[in-house]
């Protein structure tokens, strides 16, 4: 199968195209600079433009590229970089493969649990409305973006993904894991607040599932079956790393560090995969310890 994915030199992106590979699918990045080869495709998703006829003969598109949502300080000028390379890349992608004569058979769009916003104690799935807040509003119009691929007739599904746990790189390989290690981790805030999470093996064949399972439209929740708090997922840090536990961030401390981000932080989304496991996906790692102890090995 040819298959293109936008944002595929990023942790996930990175990760797909090298599973995909492995398996002898034909992968076409998409690159903003001068396209090399046959394997490479020119755009640029801030102009909107997008070298359609080097999509030609694709069955699939994954797009996944955007700017990090963690990566910097939520300045007013940073939130709308988070907003344009979502929803102007989401748009361009869309708008080429509505175009083609002959389309791909399946659009697969990164989204976000960051549609829901703070669900507190409250579990919910795909037929949850959008929350309140940046992010949400984040959501909603990225996924509209991709309105012209529908449109079009292409199979276009949504994965939601939740806090992708990876040992090289992301939020845990970065960050957390060293932080842990040096036995300087702790719960955040009060550590009530549920954090969804899926493994980084889990992420990938779960993208794989939504490019192969033509049952599968519209919003997918890309997280493990149980979500856990930050106090348990802290406590199954402290175990699998063998480290103390025992510091605790203040919420005002992280108001102070993180600004509007640390809403998000100290939030609490309980995000269910009812679509996944109804389309008989199968979790390698569905409970965190497990989860933290595959991110370690790789």
């Amino acid at each position: 199968m040819r298959i293109a994915v936008t944002g595929s030199t990023g942790l996930i992106g990175t990760a797909l195209v090298r599973s995909l590979r492995a398996d002898g699918h034909e992968v076409v990045r998409l690159v903003r600079r001068a396209a090399s080869g046959r394997e490479e495709v020119t755009w640029d998703p801030k102009r909107q433009y997008v070298d359609a006829g080097g999509l030609a003969g694709c069955e699939a598109v994954v797009h996944l590229a955007g700017a990090g949502v963690g990566d910097h300080r939520w300045t007013e000028t940073y939130k709308k970089e988070i907003r344009e390379s979502r929803v102007l890349g989401t748009a361009a992608i869309a708008e080429a493969v509505a175009s083609l004569d002959a389309p791909p058979k399946v659009l697969v769009c990164g989204s976000a649990i960051g549609f829901y916003g703070d669900t507190g104690e409250r579990a919910v799935d795909e037929e949850a409305p959008p929350g309140d807040g940046f992010l949400p509003s984040v959501c909603v119009e990225w996924e509209e973006a991709a309105a012209p691929a529908r449109e079009a007739g292409v199979r276009t599904v949504f994965a939601r993904t939740g806090l992708v746990v990876a040992g090289e790189g992301g939020a845990w390989g970065r960050r957390l894991f060293p932080l842990f290690r040096a036995g300087l981790g702790g719960r955040l805030g009060s550590g009530r607040q549920y954090q969804s999470y899926i493994a980084m093996h889990d992420q990938i064949a779960a993208l794989r599932h939504l490019i192969d399972t033509e049952s599968l439209s519209g919003p997918v929740n890309l997280t493990a079956p149980r979500p856990v708090t930050n106090r348990e997922l802290t406590e199954a840090m402290g175990r699998v790393l063998k480290r103390p536990t025992f510091l605790t961030v203040p919420a005002p401390a992280l108001r102070l560090a993180l600004g509007e981000f640390s809403s998000d932080v100290l939030g609490s989304q309980r995000v269910l995969p009812r679509q996944l496991e109804e389309s008989g996906f199968s979790f390698a790692f569905p409970e965190i310890e497990d989860t933290l102890r595959a991110a370690l090995r790789c």
